[in-house]
């Protein structure tokens, strides 16, 4: 086994080179940029090193206009001299509660540069959760944006903080310290390197509870070959993230995209129809989202989008919650063959990609692993299912290694592979299908409901737009299903009607006992559900 992994390794070096990302003709530049890499973190080292062969590249693309990586790199630099000032260093942790911009960048890179440890807070958080992350993170300054002073009246007074974005016409108290203060009153020139680099913590979505930290210290070249492999990312090209840079998905192909030296575009709130004027306005190649946005683009009518020119885009990548075979199709009818639905997790990073070919062929699909990664599924007795169409528990094996958890807990490890939490089963072509959350199976009679089957069902009904189902306690049953269903605009539909369909397509164990209808459902940045919302939600008699 150790063999294969270290051919793997060697195969990874050569993806790294077919796309781009080392230079052969450049060693020294290469073997630099490795050697920073283990000082200061990716997030600054592979700044440098765009700041250093492409310096008047565009880096990114904010609300507020253009910094090229020499500013970039300049601009963080300053930030660190001043927060280095206040008495934060290496081993100090910093909490970041910003949106998608500049300040949540310049935030990572300086983070780096003083060996501090960055945690990237949720910014749906509200006001007691984010004052108990803060205090189990043992957060010693806050880096935040203004929309969210009225969340710092949870934290301690004499704790430190900095304003990474001001919103036009917000009043800020009289002794705040921007970004724009710190990069005015101190020097560019480099700062000495940290002994150690610092680290990012990334939260957990925090679906059924607080979210948990998973902390990364190190991220290894190989992350960077299991996203390019699979994937076909630009060089010196453009690309528009906009699912939310404090989770996984976001912040690893901003990674990627920085030591590939893109023009990365950034919004601090998505808008559908926005985001397809910025595709036109900046010939965006690769826009990166989660699939309640992708849900979003493709709702709209298509004289709207056909209003903007989207010939540059080459790669619709997502990832974040399950992609519906229903949502595959359509989005695939409407930006043509070039979506990529990424599947991994906070805790295994990237576990399978699926190809524009692989969408076509088994719609809803995540694909395959790419170099370095590989998946295997196991039962609840721990051993193998390698049978094609036989569902088991799916577990990873990822060069990018988890720590465990902030507060000292572990996932699940059988041979090397780790837990993602998911249900899943091979197609006879080898393609990984997830079937659902292992905690979300149902137990309905004796019988196990998987509920994402029954959503995939009633979601490719045109007269729905949004749907959920969960367990709810049940005398008779141990549990029932309840459906939460968002109709489509302009239609309506009976409960019986939906309960039909569900016990003409699947068995009748799985018909919701009842359906609830509702404006929305509960999502968080990501866009997966929070169940634990519907899970509490009364219904009126």
């Amino acid at each position: 086994m150790k063999v294969s992994h270290l051919l793997e390794s060697v195969k990874a070096i050569g993806v790294l080179r077919a796309r781009g990302v080392s230079n052969p003709k450049t060693p020294l530049e290469t073997l630099r940029t490795i050697k920073e890499s283990r000082v200061y973190g990716p997030q600054a080292a592979l700044v440098r090193h765009s700041a250093r062969v492409f310096p008047d590249q565009v880096a990114l693309a904010d609300e507020r206009g253009e910094l090229t990586y020499r500013e970039l790199d300049e601009q963080s630099t300053a930030v660190a001299r001043g927060l280095g000032e206040a008495g934060i260093g290496e081993g100090t942790v910093i909490a970041v509660l910003a949106r998608d911009h500049r300040g949540l960048i310049i935030s990572m890179i300086a983070a780096g540069k003083l060996g501090a440890r960055i945690a990237l807070m949720n910014t749906g958080f509200a006001k007691p959760q984010f004052a108990e992350v803060c205090e189990r993170e043992q957060v010693r300054a806050v880096l935040h944006d203004s929309e969210f002073l009225g969340l710092l009246d949870a934290l301690p007074a004499d704790l430190p903080r900095y304003l990474t974005w001001v919103d036009a016409g917000t009043e800020i108290p009289a002794d705040a310290v921007t970004f724009d203060d710190l990069i005015a009153a101190n020097s560019t020139e480099d700062l000495p390197a940290p002994s150690k680099p610092g680290g990012f913590i990334i939260l957990t979505s925090g679906t059924t509870g607080l979210p948990k930290g998973a902390p990364r210290t190190k991220v290894t070249p190989m992350a960077t070959a299991q996203f390019v492999d699979r994937v076909p990312f630009p060089k010196q090209g453009t690309t528009m993230i906009v699912s939310p840079i404090f989770h996984s998905t976001g912040l690893g192909t901003w990674l990627v995209n920085s030591i590939l030296s893109n023009k990365i575009v950034m919004r601090r709130r998505f808008d559908a129809e926005a985001t397809l004027a910025a595709i036109d306005e900046h010939k965006v190649e690769m826009l990166v989202c989660v699939p309640t946005m992708l849900h979003r683009m493709t709702d709209l009518p298509p004289e709207v989008r056909a209003k903007y020119d989207l010939s540059s885009l080459k790669v619709i990548l997502f990832a974040g919650s399950a992609l519906t075979p229903e949502l595959s199709v359509r989005a695939t009818e409407a930006f043509g063959p070039v979506l990529y639905n990424l599947y991994g997790s906070t805790e295994v990073a990237i576990a399978t990609i699926a190809t524009p070919a692989e969408l076509a062929e088994a719609p809803g699909t995540v694909g395959r692993s790419p170099i370095t990664c590989e998946v295997r599924l196991f039962d609840d007795q721990d051993q193998p299912v390698t049978e094609p169409g036989a569902k088991g528990r799916i577990f990873v094996r990822s060069g990018a290694p988890f720590e465990g958890y902030t507060d000292g807990r572990h996932k699940q490890i059988i041979d090397g592979y780790m837990s993602s939490g998911d249900m899943g089963h091979f197609t006879e072509s080898g393609l990984l299908m997830v079937d659902g959350r292992d905690d979300d199976m149902v137990i309905c009679g004796g019988e196990n409901v998987y509920p994402q089957e029954v959503e995939n069902l009633l979601v490719e009904r045109p007269d729905i737009s949004d749907v959920a189902v969960i367990g709810i306690d049940d005398p008779e049953f141990g549990k029932r299903l309840r459906a939460f269903v968002v109709l489509e605009e302009g239609h309506r539909v009976e409960a019986s009607e939906l309960q039909a369909h569900v016990k003409a397509n699947l068995a009748r164990f799985k018909v919701p006992r009842e359906v609830v209808f509702l404006e929305e459902l509960p999502r968080n940045a990501t866009g997966k559900i929070l169940r634990r919302v519907l899970v509490d939600y009364e219904l009126s008699q």
